[in-house]
């Protein structure tokens, strides 16, 4: 009999820690399945080292009963999940195997090919994740981390997904309960952080919206009164409203996920296992959100043509048009009030990002910092931004074309069209002939950590805003 097995028994036969069967997912939260199964992770955790295995053996019996737990929960959880039955019986068997095998280095590819979320894509409909891995902007220890979570799939999203806006990869969450690695500002959960024996070929990645939701309603909000701007009216709603900046970040994700591989692509626009110039990931990102800002004015501006004409939108028709608006607000003040000031100055590409995006409406002059008030021109806004994204389409389409350095130090001279860089920069004053003529890590390693600091505008945003972008770690969508 494995330890597990037998664990399991001694831990259900306590009154205390009985593991009874859980039939309602909407309220799995609050069964003692749940909490025998978290309390479980949160005490599995310090016993595990970097790669997730447990190295010690004076660990090891107390980590085979908290694997014991683990499993008694999922068990019993099971029930309220039947549409992840294949995945949560493969999970009790690696669970079981890595207790059995001594508590080497974990391999949980075995239960998360069977998790197969984008495959499940309803409204409401909730899953039970547990696996050892990393969580992105949280831990880079391969720890176990128990969620429960639900799907945010509202009808016009799936009706924008079956047209032209096809992602069959991409899964809208919302976090309803989490164990410490997503006590942080991670907010996706993406297959390839789980402890594995090989990395298989993905089929879908999942964003927390809920989270992304609440951080933009919480630093939008204090970002404005700080910067004296009269946001339009539209704005001023989704401050108050969590579900409709839900539905907006939804919207705006699914397009932004599938640009990364749409479009003329000079390479894998991932970049995965290349390093680069941080400053290429921003264009990249700024390329997605772009381009989903754009389809969100084109979105738009088709139904006010129908309109016009006479037509009278459908329910669902009329939503997609709404929120198509409000994506175009998020986008701005997401870049440019949280990504321009959020995280480290050491090659932070989200940062750049957003104030590439401030830069180059303010030299367009539809973005206004007079007299202390922050104001935009909003009828021109909308063609400026496209620009942004035009500009690097371009960039993009002549890259093809181009060895790759020579496509670096052409993104280069992009952002640096609109941002000015640090006075010591190698990249800006010219690069000596010994890197142009050298390997491409020399290229890589001549870049600044911080490249292109912040302008006085955002030096003194960031000091006031700290306090702010710092309450946003492990945010719920239930916490404004």
């Amino acid at each position: 009999m494995s330890i597990v097995t037998s664990a399991t028994q001694s831990l259900i036969g306590e009154p205390e820690r009985r593991a009874e069967r859980v039939e309602d997912a909407s309220t799995a939260e609050h069964s003692a399945a749940w909490a025998l199964l978290k309390d479980a992770a949160i005490a599995i955790r310090p016993l595990q080292i970097k790669d997730g295995s447990i190295p010690n053996p004076d660990d090891r019996d107390a980590a085979a009963g908290h694997v014991a737990s683990i499993v008694a929960g999922i068990r019993a959880l099971a029930p309220a999940f039947p549409h992840d039955a294949a995945y949560l019986d493969a999970l009790v068997v690696d669970f079981e195997r890595w207790a059995d095998d001594g508590f080497g280095v974990p391999d949980f590819l075995d239960s998360l090919m069977a998790f197969q979320p984008q495959q499940h894509r309803v409204d409401g409909i909730r899953h039970l994740v547990v696996f050892p891995m990393y969580t992105q902007n949280g831990s880079s220890d391969r720890l176990v981390e128990a969620l429960i979570v639900e799907t945010i799939w509202p009808e016009f999203i799936a009706e924008l997904e079956a047209g032209d806006y096809g992602n069959k990869l991409f899964v809208s969450l919302r976090l309803i309960d989490f164990t410490p690695g997503y006590d942080t500002n991670s907010a996706v959960l993406f297959p390839e952080t789980v402890a594995m024996r090989e990395i298989p070929s993905f089929t879908w990645g999942a964003i927390f919206q809920d989270r992304e939701a609440a951080r933009y309603r919480r630093v939008v909000r204090a970002a404005s009164e700080i910067t004296n701007l009269d946001l339009p009216e539209r704005a001023k709603a989704m401050l108050d409203d969590q579900q409709m900046t839900e539905k907006t970040f939804v919207m705006w994700d699914i397009i932004h996920d599938r640009t990364h591989m749409r479009g003329d692509l000079p390479f894998d626009p991932f970049m995965i296992k290349q390093r680069m110039p941080f400053f290429l990931y921003s264009l990249e990102e700024m390329r997605c959100d772009m381009t989903a800002f754009r389809e969100s004015v084109q979105i738009e501006r088709a139904f006010d043509a129908r309109v016009a004409a006479g037509e009278t939108l459908t329910e669902t028709e009329q939503e997609m048009h709404d929120y198509a608006h409000l994506v175009q607000y998020a986008v701005i003040f997401d870049r440019i009030f949280r990504f321009a000031i959020t995280g480290t100055r050491v090659r932070n590409y989200d940062a750049v990002g957003g104030q590439l995006l401030f830069a180059w409406l303010h030299q367009r002059g539809v973005l206004h910092w007079t007299d202390t008030a922050l104001a935009f021109d909003w009828d021109n806004v909308p063609d400026a931004v496209v620009a942004l994204g035009d500009a690097i389409d371009d960039l993009y389409w002549h890259s093809i074309d181009r060895p790759k350095v020579a496509h670096w130090l052409a993104a280069y001279e992009l952002v640096r069209g609109t941002l000015t860089p640090h006075p010591a920069s190698q990249w800006a004053r010219g690069l000596p002939d010994e890197i142009l003529a050298g390997a491409p890590k020399g290229y890589t390693d001549a870049v600044l950590d911080d490249e292109f600091p912040l302008s006085m505008f955002f030096e003194t945003l960031d000091k006031k805003m700290k306090p702010v972008i710092e309450s946003t770690v492990g945010i719920r969508g239930t916490d404004d």
